[in-house]
């Protein structure tokens, strides 16, 4: 056994459903699974049942998460159409403001500049600004964040037309940071007869091998990676109706490290894309005494249903993935051993004050 010691990973861009849709997964399930992946610290999007756009829905899920958590989070805030001012109050108390330009699952996809120039304007500047964007609504939030002199962070960035405008928009020193998923670097629609043309479903949808070749060409314009866990049942993937979206938490390392061993990363690339440019992007403090323990020569084969998501399956169904995270250590304490979670509901805290 070859062990790796590493430190926490940070995810931020998970879908953990709670409130909502806890049948798909809650606070408890989805960073139970964070800590099987590795991860000590997740960051969760806003598109819930009712969508994360108010104090009230906001206070509601901070309180939830301070309940069942067993690692670290945070809460993005979602941008509506007439929350502009709320918004920007509540801003120290999120680790960013999610706007989504783009179809996805849930409520919040804003159709016009208007709502994306006036977020733009008034969200504070410390406090990151996330955009689901596809095609040419890159080029608008790049643009429009641009005019207002911020930063902008573009998630799940799936496509070669996007991933080369982002490394153009860099060289030219434009305040542009990006993720990447798994998903978008191992899978294709060519992938979809034998994933399930329902379980395929996915926001931006999978690309072409050239698409593939291209983000794995520009990982040195990649920030992050995100998983952009996203589970629903296998009931809901099956049915006439698929919602888009794939748990991804617990096989992202494995994934990861297959880059290494591709040698298109290095260990240190997956550090500064899983732990050192997360952290700075999204200002999320130090975890003290906390590290995770990886035996990366550990052959297993991806099964959903062995799986602590909720959702009970993957995407990477029986593929056989080398490496696995044995330990888990979070302030001192061991929070996950061989499979096992050990840590206690409410043992997760808020990487921002709660107010």
């Amino acid at each position: 056994m070859s062990t790796l010691k590493l430190p926490g990973l940070i995810d931020p861009h998970v879908h953990l459903r709670e409130p909502g849709a806890t049948h798909k997964e809650d606070w408890h399930s989805g960073t139970a699974a964070a800590l099987a992946g590795g991860f000590t610290c997740v960051l969760d999007m806003p598109n819930n049942t009712p969508p994360i756009t108010d104090a009230d829905a906001l206070r509601a899920k901070q309180r939830a998460a301070s309940e069942k958590a067993v690692c670290d989070y945070g809460i993005h805030f979602g941008a509506g159409t007439d929350n502009v001012a709320i918004a920007a109050s509540l801003a120290s108390q999120v680790t960013g403001l999610k706007m989504y330009l783009d179809q996805t699952f849930g409520p919040l996809r804003l159709d016009g500049l208007e709502s994306l120039v006036s977020h733009s304007s008034a969200f504070p500047k410390d406090v990151p600004v996330l955009c689901h964007a596809e095609g040419r609504t890159v080029a608008a939030a790049i643009f429009i964040a641009h005019l207002f002199d911020r930063s902008v962070h573009i998630c799940h960035v799936s496509r070669k037309d996007e991933i080369e405008l982002i490394r153009k928009a860099k060289e030219k020193g434009i305040r542009v940071t990006c993720e990447v998923t798994p998903h978008h670097l191992f899978l294709t629609l060519d992938d979809c007869a034998a994933i399930g043309v329902g379980r395929c479903e996915v926001r931006p949808m999978l690309a072409t091998r050239a698409d593939v070749e291209a983000l794995r060409a520009n990982l040195d314009s990649v920030d992050c990676f995100a998983t952009d866990h996203a589970p629903h049942t296998l009931e809901e993937k099956d049915s006439p109706a698929p919602p888009p979206g794939y748990p991804g938490l617990e096989t992202a390392l494995a994934l990861y490290l297959e880059l290494v061993r591709e040698d298109i990363l290095t260990f240190d690339d997956v550090i500064a894309r899983c732990y050192e440019n997360p952290r700075r992007i999204f200002n999320v403090p130090a975890q003290e005494e906390t590290w995770i323990e990886v035996d990366t020569d550990a052959e297993w084969i991806a099964r959903g249903a062995e799986m602590q998501t909720r959702a009970k399956w993957t995407p990477f169904e029986g593929r056989t993935l080398r490496g696995k995270v044995t330990r888990v250590v979070l302030r001192g304490q061991v929070v996950f051993e061989n499979g096992c979670v050990l840590a206690k509901p409410g043992r997760g805290r808020n990487v921002r004050p709660e107010l």
